[in-house]
């Protein structure tokens, strides 16, 4: 927690400071980065740009990746398995283990229009680069939605699935009508973990394109955006208070959604009770 919570009120501490004064001395400033993130063109034009791609990017992901774990974690406990499930289970989930330089690397050589498996450059290409990049990470990390709805499948009461078979209902109904009612709570857990991982995305970014948001900024996201900013790269001079005001509304953003999910999910929980 510790590790955690001081950068980050470190970062929000720094933002409030302009360190880059001619003796050298931080001088309190207020919110003049915040307002010059937001009214300056250059930066006003990368921030949004940004945040738009990453609102995509945890588009894809909730589109594509839950329904794809919700589909593997229904086939991984109809029976129809039956001995090879461990294994089948086992190699779904390696991806996630994986590093995202070797997922990089190893995607990089699959789709190389020269001796890949595609003859067009999907990441050279604005339409598609983003799209290609989520993709990519959905392969890497569709292993998470899917333990967690596996491990939800398997909890259903054999009891409850036993009545439905009695009452005449075949496996399709049963699983609509008894199983996903019962394993619905997980949807929001998981679409919140999603946003909250999503949101501080960099890595599988910067392993394919480095700190070169390209083409045309269309792989830029807000982990990038706050690298290259704070850092400096790719023509771009480091800007340490600019980079802590940056970070600091990546986490209001992911704080504020979070905090309503949560708040939401506790009224939810009241009413039941009462």
């Amino acid at each position: 927690m510790i590790f955690a919570a001081l950068p980050l009120l470190n970062s929000m501490y720094f933002s409030l400071f302009d360190t880059d004064t001619d003796d050298g001395a931080a001088r309190f400033v207020g919110l003049d980065n915040y307002r010059y993130l937001f009214t300056n063109p250059t930066t006003s034009e990368r921030f949004w740009n940004a945040l738009t791609n990453n609102v995509e990017y945890f588009a894809i992901h909730l589109v594509v990746e839950v329904p794809l774990g919700l589909l593997l974690a229904a086939l991984l406990t109809s029976g129809r398995l039956r001995r090879s499930t461990g294994v089948y289970r086992t190699l779904l989930f390696i991806p996630t283990t994986l590093s995202v330089v070797i997922v990089g690397f190893i995607w990089r050589l699959i789709i190389n229009p020269l001796w890949g498996l595609v003859d067009f450059p999907l990441l050279g290409d604005e339409r598609t680069a983003l799209p290609t990049i989520s993709l990519m990470s959905v392969w890497q990390y569709v292993g998470i939605p899917m333990i967690f709805l596996y491990s939800a499948l398997l909890a259903v009461p054999a009891d409850i699935l036993e009545a439905a078979r009695i009452e005449g209902a075949g496996a399709w109904t049963a699983f609509w009508r008894v199983k996903f009612p019962l394993i619905a709570p997980q949807f929001g857990l998981i679409a919140i973990l999603t946003y909250i991982w999503t949101f501080n995305g960099f890595d599988l970014v910067f392993a394919l394109n480095g700190s070169a948001p390209g083409p045309n900024y269309s792989t830029d996201i807000l982990g990038t955006l706050f690298y290259r900013t704070f850092f400096g790269s790719s023509g771009q001079v480091a800007d340490l208070d600019l980079g802590a005001a940056v970070a600091s509304v990546i986490f209001l953003i992911i704080l504020v959604i979070t905090g309503a999910y949560f708040w939401l999910l506790h009224r939810r929980l009241r009413s039941y009770e009462l």
